[in-house]
C-alpha cells in the first residue's frame, strides 16, 4: 500500500512530498518517524487497491439480498415504498402489503423502475386472517419470503383527557399488534420453509422522548412497544435463524409529512430549530441502513433499535 504526503506539507518553508512503500506495521512506524522529522503535522491518504476491494466482495456489498423476497407493510406511499426501493435496487423481489387500493400501482412503478418482481396487495395488518391470506399471496406469486419491514403506522394527535377508548385502540392495533402479527407471518413462513430470515421494525423516536408540542400518547405508548416486542422476539427466534431489529426514526419528510410541513411551517421551523443536524430528515436517509439490516452482512445484530434523527435524542 502506498501513502502520499499532501503537497502542503512544510518543512524549513521548502515544500516536500513523501512517497513511501507501506508493507508492514513496522514499516508503518519508520514511515510516521520519518514524516515526523520532515513536520510535527502530517496527513495522509491511502491509495486504494480496487483489485483487492473487488476479490473482498466490497463492490457488491449486499449481493446477497438478490432474488430474497421481501414484505414491506404500508408499502403503497411513503417511507414504506422508500424502503422498497432500496431493497429493489440491490435485486430482492419486492411484496408491498397496505389497505389502500394504490398497492398494486406502486408495485407497478417499482417493477418498471428497478426491473424485479414486485407485488402489491391488499391487506390490513390488524387483521390476522387477512395477514395470513397476504403472506400466502406472496408465496404463491414470488417465493417464501425471507424479510419483513413493518413500516405501516399511523398516529393521531389528541388531549390524553379527551381520548376515546376507540382511537387509542386503533393506533395501538395498527402499530404494535399488526407489527406483530406480520412478524408472527414472517416467522411461520420461515420456519415452513426451513430458512432463517430478517426483520426490520419501524418504530420512532417517540419510543424514547416525548415530542412537543403535539400530544400523542397512544403513538409514544405503540412505538415503545415495538421497541420491546423487537428486544423480545429477537431473543426467542435467535435460535431458529431469524434476526430482529428495529430502526427508529426521527422527523422524516416523506410525502404526506412534506404535505404537512408546507401547509404548516411554523410547526415546521419549531421541530428543526430542535434538531441538531439542522434539517429534517429525508427517506433516502433510512435507506442504507435498512439495506444493512436485511443483508447477512449483518449477522450479529440483533434486538436493536437504531435511532436516526439527526440527533434529535441526544440533547
Amino acid at each position: 500500500m502506498c501513502m502520499e504526503c499532501p503537497q502542503g506539507a512544510q518543512a524549513s518553508h521548502t515544500n516536500v512530498m513523501l512517497h513511501l512503500k507501506i508493507n508492514c506495521p513496522d514499516d508503518f512506524r519508520i514511515a510516521a518517524k520519518s514524516w515526523a522529522g520532515v513536520h510535527r503535522v502530517f496527513m495522509w491518504t491511502p491509495v486504494i487497491n480496487k483489485t483487492s476491494s473487488a476479490q473482498m466482495g466490497w463492490t457488491n456489498v449486499f449481493e446477497d439480498l438478490e432474488d430474497q423476497v421481501a414484505v414491506i407493510t404500508g408499502g403503497a406511499r411513503g417511507l414504506g415504498l422508500s424502503m422498497a426501493r432500496a431493497l429493489a435496487k440491490w435485486r430482492a423481489k419486492i411484496a408491498l402489503l397496505d389497505v389502500l387500493a394504490d398497492v398494486d400501482d406502486s408495485a407497478g412503478t417499482v417493477q418498471r423502475e428497478f426491473e424485479v418482481e414486485c407485488l402489491g396487495v391488499v391487506a390490513d395488518v390488524t387483521d390476522d386472517r387477512s395477514v395470513a391470506a397476504a403472506f400466502a399471496e406472496v408465496g404463491r406469486t414470488l417465493g417464501s419470503p425471507s424479510i419483513l419491514i413493518n413500516a405501516a403506522g399511523i398516529t393521531v394527535w389528541e388531549d390524553s383527557i379527551d381520548v376515546s377508548k376507540e382511537s387509542w385502540q386503533r393506533v395501538i392495533d395498527i402499530n404494535l399488534t399488526g407489527t406483530f402479527l406480520c412478524c408472527q407471518a414472517l416467522a411461520r413462513a420461515c420456519t415452513a420453509a426451513s430458512k432463517g430470515g430478517v426483520i426490520v421494525n419501524v418504530s420512532s423516536m417517540s419510543a424514547r422522548v416525548v415530542n412537543l408540542p403535539q400530544h400523542q400518547a397512544s403513538y409514544h405508548a405503540s412505538k415503545a412497544g415495538v421497541e420491546m416486542l423487537t428486544k423480545a422476539l429477537a431473543v426467542e427466534w435467535a435460535p431458529i435463524g431469524i434476526r430482529v431489529n428495529a430502526i427508529a426514526p426521527g422527523y422524516m419528510l416523506s410525502e404526506m409529512t412534506r404535505q404537512f410541513t408546507t401547509a404548516n411551517p411554523d410547526l415546521a421551523e419549531r421541530w428543526r430549530n430542535m434538531i441538531p443536524a439542522g434539517r429534517m430528515g429525508e427517506p433516502a436517509d433510512l435507506e442504507a441502513l435498512v439495506v444493512l439490516l436485511c443483508s447477512a452482512r449483518s449477522s450479529y445484530l440483533l434486538g436493536q433499535s437504531i435511532v436516526i434523527d439527526g440527533a434529535y435524542t441526544a440533547v
